[in-house]
C-alpha cells in the first residue's frame, strides 16, 4: 500500500481525483492502497457518504472482521468506503490519512497505532469539515466525533475483578505478554495488574510481542523458559493470545487469561490452556462506526462515544463461537 507522488499540476490533480473517486465502490475489498494524494477535500463532496478507513494491520482476525462489518454496513447505507492497511506502522497511517483527506472523504473511521502520533493528521482532516469515528482506540477528547469501541481500562478491571472472584488470584504468579506499542494495551495491561495485585497475586514480568502473532509466541516462550512456575499469563491483544496458545500447550501448570478470541484459542479454551477470553465484537465495532458516520453526515448530532460491551468467554460459553471461527 504505497503512497504516491503529490503534485503534477492543477490539470493531472483534478483529472486523478476523478479518477480515484470513480474508481471507488461501494465497499471495498479491505486490501487497497491508500488514496493517491492528489487534492479535493471534504467540500468536493458534500452531501456525501465517502469514507476513508485506515486500518492497524490486515492480519489480526480482530482486524479482518472489524473491517468485514465496516464493508457491510457501508453497503447497506449506500456509503463508498475504502480501507487502507497501515501494517503496523504509525508513520504510514498518517500518511494513509493525509491521503484521504486530499482525495475528498467526508467520513473518517480510526482505528489507531498510536493515539497521540495520530493527533495532527486527524485533526487537519476535522479542519476540512471531515466527520471522524475511532474504532477500539479512543483519541483525545475534542479530536473526533464519535469513539466506537470497549472502554479498555474498565474492562480490564472487569476482567480483573472476574479471577479474584473465581479465586484464581491470590497468591498465584503470573507474568504478561504484551504490546508496548499499543495503547489500549497498555491500558488493559495497567488496570488489570493494578486490580490482581491489590488482591495478592504475584507479578513476575512482562513481554511484549509488539502486536504481532510470531512475536507474541516468541515472547511467550521467552516469558515461561525465564518463569517455568507461573500460574497464569495474562495476554493484552489476539496476537499475544495465539502466541501464547502456540508456546506454552495445554499439558502444564501454566494458563492462559488473555484477550480475543480466535480459532486457536478456542482450541486453548478446549485443551484446557486457556482459562478465559476478554471478547470483544468487532465486526459489530465496524457496522457502528459506518452508521455513525452516515447518520452524521445526514446532519444528526454525534452519539460521542457508542459502548460495545464485553463477554468473559470460558469453556462453559465457548460454543456460539465456534461457527464464528470456524
Amino acid at each position: 500500500m504505497s503512497n504516491t507522488s503529490r503534485f503534477r499540476g492543477r490539470a493531472l490533480l483534478g483529472i486523478a481525483t476523478a479518477a480515484a473517486l470513480a474508481a471507488t465502490s461501494a465497499c471495498s475489498t479491505g486490501n487497497e492502497p491508500a488514496p493517491a494524494a492528489g487534492g479535493g477535500g471534504a467540500s468536493n463532496a458534500a452531501g456525501k457518504c465517502i469514507i476513508g478507513m485506515t486500518q492497524i494491520n490486515q492480519t489480526a482476525a480482530f482486524f479482518t472482521q472489524m473491517n468485514e462489518g465496516a464493508q457491510e454496513a457501508a453497503k447497506e447505507a449506500g456509503c463508498e468506503l475504502t480501507i487502507a492497511n497501515a501494517n503496523n506502522d504509525s508513520a504510514k497511517q498518517n500518511s494513509d490519512i493525509e491521503n484521504f483527506v486530499t482525495q475528498g472523504v467526508t467520513g473518517l473511521i480510526v482505528v489507531a497505532i498510536d493515539v497521540n502520533g495520530v493527533l495532527p493528521a486527524v485533526k487537519a482532516a476535522r479542519q476540512k469539515g471531515i466527520k471522524v469515528a475511532a474504532i477500539d482506540a479512543k483519541l483525545e477528547e475534542g479530536s473526533i466525533d464519535t469513539f466506537v469501541g470497549v472502554d479498555n481500562e474498565k474492562a480490564g478491571a472487569e476482567a480483573a475483578k472476574w479471577m479474584v472472584d473465581k479465586g484464581l488470584v491470590k497468591g498465584k504468579k503470573y507474568g504478561v505478554v504484551d504490546a508496548k506499542n499499543s495503547f489500549i494495551q497498555n491500558q488493559r495491561e495497567d488496570s488489570f495488574r493494578k486490580a490482581i495485585d491489590a488482591a495478592g497475586a504475584v507479578y513476575t514480568q512482562s513481554v511484549s510481542g509488539d502486536n504481532v502473532q510470531e512475536k507474541g509466541a516468541t515472547a511467550a516462550q521467552n516469558l515461561v523458559t525465564a518463569q517455568p512456575d507461573l500460574d497464569f499469563i495474562y495476554t493484552t491483544g489476539e496476537p499475544a493470545t495465539v502466541g501464547a496458545v502456540s508456546a506454552i500447550g495445554g499439558s502444564g501448570k501454566t494458563k492462559i487469561v488473555g484477550w480475543d478470541l480466535t480459532r486457536e484459542v478456542i482450541g486453548g479454551i478446549d485443551s484446557g490452556a486457556v482459562t478465559a477470553v476478554i471478547q470483544q465484537d468487532p465486526k459489530q465495532e465496524g457496522v457502528d462506526a459506518v452508521k455513525e458516520l452516515k447518520a452524521v453526515l445526514g446532519g444528526a448530532a454525534p452519539k460521542g462515544f457508542i459502548d460495545v460491551p464485553i463477554t468473559i468467554v470460558t469453556k462453559e460459553n465457548v460454543d456460539p463461537y465456534r461457527k464464528i471461527f470456524p
